[in-house]
């Protein structure tokens, strides 16, 4: 009854957005207001048709294991996880990109197969944690999948690649993956921040876009 009665705004429900993972998740490289979180946040409102309440726990810099690790050690987010009906996660973007610039742009195969099983052994235990916070409440996870901030490598794409195909099927129940790469893909000097790695403010509305395309199940 509390849950309910603490979900009421106005007479209206009100539904809970709690959005973790790395710099995408800030909005780094965007003005406030114009990260993919708070766009997602307004079409989500749009088409649930009432209030939804915003908690962003974004952490420039973050790795796959320092969520998993932050997921694991902080109250504040076990709290917040256990509360939200909507959770977004951006991750992993980190691990490969510190792996290829750390080969000077020609990644070695072995290194990088070692970091992705890595990374995504730490993004299932991220999924596996969530569900556990979760229980049997209704809510849905949607991840994103990662552009490739390095078009002239081949290289660097294959490896994307690799990641956001193992993104697709990387959670269960209300899951999806919101795939970015190929609206990306050719329009990097439009769609990035000066800096080349982050997005700038159309990018980010385009990953919000992508998010609202996976929709609203179970609320709607």
């Amino acid at each position: 009854m509390i849950r309910e009665i603490s979900r009421e705004r106005g007479g209206g429900m009100v539904y809970r957005y709690v959005a973790i993972g790395d710099s995408l998740t800030v909005g780094t490289g965007a003005l406030l207001g114009t990260g993919f979180v708070p766009i997602y946040r307004r079409m989500a409102e749009m088409n649930l048709r009432t209030f939804v309440s915003m908690d962003n726990l974004g952490v420039n810099g973050l790795t796959s294991a320092e969520l998993q690790q932050m997921i694991n050690g902080h109250p504040r987010v076990r709290q917040a996880i256990r509360e939200a009906d909507m959770i977004t996660v951006s991750i992993g973007g980190n691990d490969l990109i510190r792996t290829f610039k750390a080969s000077g742009g020609i990644p070695n195969a072995g290194k990088m197969t070692q970091v992705l099983g890595e990374t995504r052994h730490h993004v299932s235990q991220v999924m596996r944690q969530i569900r556990q916070l979760k229980g049997d409440q209704k809510y849905f996870v949607r991840s994103i999948g990662l552009y490739n901030p390095y078009p002239q490598s081949t290289e660097a794409a294959y490896w994307v690649r690799q990641y956001n195909s193992y993104l697709n099927g990387a959670g269960s129940g209300n899951y999806a993956c919101a795939q970015v790469y190929d609206k990306f893909e050719g329009r990097e000097r439009e769609l990035l921040f000066w800096d080349r790695v982050h997005p700038n403010a159309r990018g980010y509305r385009i990953i919000a876009e992508q998010l609202n395309r996976t929709g609203y199940v179970p609320f709607a």
